[in-house]
């Protein structure tokens, strides 16, 4: 463990640059949802993306002061194309996927999540709302939900999802220039009336996206 350890935070973070990538590292403006995102080495992106969660975090808290842009998973430090499980995308340090902004039990926007991995409790369509999630199971993609099963437990259940602070985080993404695209579940997006080209749909055969908004670099 002490090896393990000793390599992962003080190594590790040595050597990433040379396969071009870095350790994204907490700040005022940033910060992990979870220790052992770090402690697995899922925590590094490559300088370009740094930069541009740096640019729209501080953009972020000049509307929502004292509120971070926390993320969930990134990428490994080395090789592209390495599997980043459960993802399908997160291997070539262009990807992250940010966690929804909640309100307190006093109303209040808070940096707290409502799952221990940030991933799995999710902002489901209403009656009037398009299900993506149960046209994609309709049609044979039994896995696009299972997400549900990676929550590691549910933490804070007061929370409530804050539709204005996700909207004003999400346009803060897609109105930065080096971002490329965004993945978030189609009912959300209409719910929150963004139209931008830059949201897509991530498509049945990866797991839906009512828990976290996946942006990446062009």
């Amino acid at each position: 463990m002490t090896l393990y350890l000793g390599i992962t935070f003080l190594l590790i973070p040595l050597i990433a640059p040379i396969f071009g990538r870095e350790k994204l590292k907490d700040s005022s403006y940033i910060e992990a949802h979870t220790f052992f995102t770090k402690l697995l080495n899922r925590n590094y992106i490559k300088a370009e993306l740094h930069i541009s969660l740096q640019e729209i975090a501080a953009s972020y808290q000049k509307q929502h002061h004292g509120i971070k842009i926390v993320y969930l998973d990134a990428n490994f430090p080395f090789v592209n194309g390495f599997p980043l499980f459960p993802h399908l995308s997160h291997n070539d340090g262009k990807k992250i996927d940010i966690s929804f902004v909640y309100l307190d039990q006093n109303d209040r926007l808070t940096n707290r999540k409502p799952s221990i991995s940030g991933y799995g409790v999710f902002e489901k369509p209403t009656n009037k709302e398009y299900d993506q999630t149960k046209a994609c199971k309709k049609n044979g993609y039994w896995q696009y939900d299972y997400s549900q099963y990676l929550t590691f437990g549910t933490i804070n259940k007061n929370l409530k999802f804050s539709e204005k602070a996700t909207k004003d985080l999400l346009l803060a993404i897609v109105n930065h220039q080096q971002i490329g695209k965004v993945f978030i579940e189609p009912h959300l997006k209409n719910r929150l009336r963004v139209e931008n080209s830059k949201i897509r749909f991530q498509g049945c055969q990866t797991v839906r996206h009512d828990d976290h908004i996946h942006l990446q670099l062009k």
